[in-house]
């Protein structure tokens, strides 16, 4: 009732320094923060098609991110994975109700889609980097760092690099996963995956940084060729975050 609202925004008020806005209704409040999200999840899903694209183009993504970056109403989202426990949840919970209401979602469900598809994306080009370079895609052991949905945090709800771990896996790559931020024992019990540190990586033919944690960018290149076998490999940047212009020359970069 208006009584309550009053107690509560007035809770907020006293640590809420940018305001607090008033919901008509409860109903009101909850779709404004599920729509946030799902704004959010298509607009990452449109980039992650432009990447797909891009890729075909031989063209980099963030080259025409910055270019597309100069116009002042132009959006700056990048592609990546997308997980966690909002923005890859909340476009279920609309489309389930949109459902139960007699219509179908379509371009809610249509970025939900590709984004759950990423991870397998981002291991079908692990596997064509492999075999480029003459690796034998059987006898490849393939280290990935960073397990948690997003860098510098221990939460691993709906994190989507389980899903290139299992692409991988199913055809045959030797995975090694690598993340110094998330608990071991709750990535054992939720994953079945035995986290190694580093110091217990074997040498590996590709690096996957699939979650940028600070001690990965601080470790910059010099650490990243360390995990190779003999400094030599393939290092897959699915966020686009190492520099492109001191890659080491025994290295072959490739990023959404």
């Amino acid at each position: 009732d208006a009584q309550t609202l009053e107690i509560i925004a007035q809770v907020y008020e006293s640590v809420v320094t940018a305001g607090v806005h008033k919901a008509p209704s409860i109903k009101i409040a909850e779709a404004s923060k599920v729509i946030e999200n799902v704004q959010r999840d298509i607009n990452i899903a449109f980039i992650n098609e432009l990447a797909m694209i891009f890729n075909k183009m031989g063209i980099d993504t963030a080259d025409v991110l910055a270019a597309a970056g100069t116009k002042w109403n132009f959006l700056p989202f990048t592609p990546g994975l997308v997980g966690g426990h909002c923005i890859g949840i909340d476009p279920y919970y609309l489309s389930h109700k949109a459902e139960q209401l007699g219509y179908t979602p379509q371009i809610i469900s249509a970025a939900r889609h590709l984004n759950d598809s990423m991870g397998e994306f981002i291991a079908q080009h692990v596997l064509e980097q492999l075999s480029t370079q003459g690796y034998l895609v059987a006898e490849s052991t393939v280290t990935l760092l960073g397990l948690s949905f997003k860098e510098n945090v221990p939460d691993l709800r709906n994190t989507r690099v389980i899903d290139i771990a299992k692409a991988l896996q199913q055809q045959g790559v030797k995975v090694q996963v690598h993340d110094p931020v998330v608990d071991v024992q709750e990535v054992m019990r939720d994953h079945a995956i035995v986290l190694q540190s580093k110091q217990s990586l074997q040498k590996a033919q590709c690096i996957v940084l699939a979650v940028p944690h600070q001690a990965f960018i601080e470790s910059g290149w010099t650490g990243l060729q360390s995990l190779l076998d003999q400094g030599t490999g393939i290092v897959i940047d699915v966020k686009g975050v190492l520099p492109r212009d001191s890659v080491p020359e025994k290295i072959t970069l490739w990023r959404l």
